[in-house]
């Protein structure tokens, strides 16, 4: 798999993200569901802590992406989902410095919504892995 950055800006690469990219060469994709702070026996954590939440978050995508064996390094698309951006970026170096430090800067999208799925909860990251 080879893969292109697309920046036609490059303010996005501070925050660890490409405008668009190019994957080629033979490939496997894995698209994942979107992760929140869930436990392994599928209970709800940290209500009221965002930081705790994105943390949680990003581990259980990991977890997702590990069990496929690629890691976010392979990450291509991140959507990250949360129910208040403002409360949210203070503690988005968590996830920048975790994509810097494994080499990648996914194509990103952030979107403030009303709720997630389960009460409580208030981050949620979708992604695309590609190897």
């Amino acid at each position: 798999m080879q893969r292109t950055a697309v920046n036609p800006v490059t303010w996005s690469l501070e925050m660890c993200f490409n405008q668009g990219e190019i994957v080629t060469g033979d490939t496997r994709t894995l698209y994942c569901s979107g992760q929140t702070a869930m436990s392994s026996d599928g209970q709800p954590m940290y209500e009221g802590d965002i930081a705790a939440q994105l943390t949680l978050s990003l581990q259980n995508l990991e977890a997702v992406l590990s069990e496929a064996g690629m890691s976010l390094g392979n990450l291509v698309r991140l959507n990250v989902y949360t129910t208040d951006v403002d409360q949210l970026f203070p503690h988005y170096g968590v996830l920048a410095s975790r994509l810097g430090a494994a080499k990648v800067a996914p194509t990103t999208t952030m979107l403030e919504v009303a709720r997630l799925a389960i009460p409580g909860q208030m981050v949620e990251l979708e992604g695309t892995a590609v190897e």
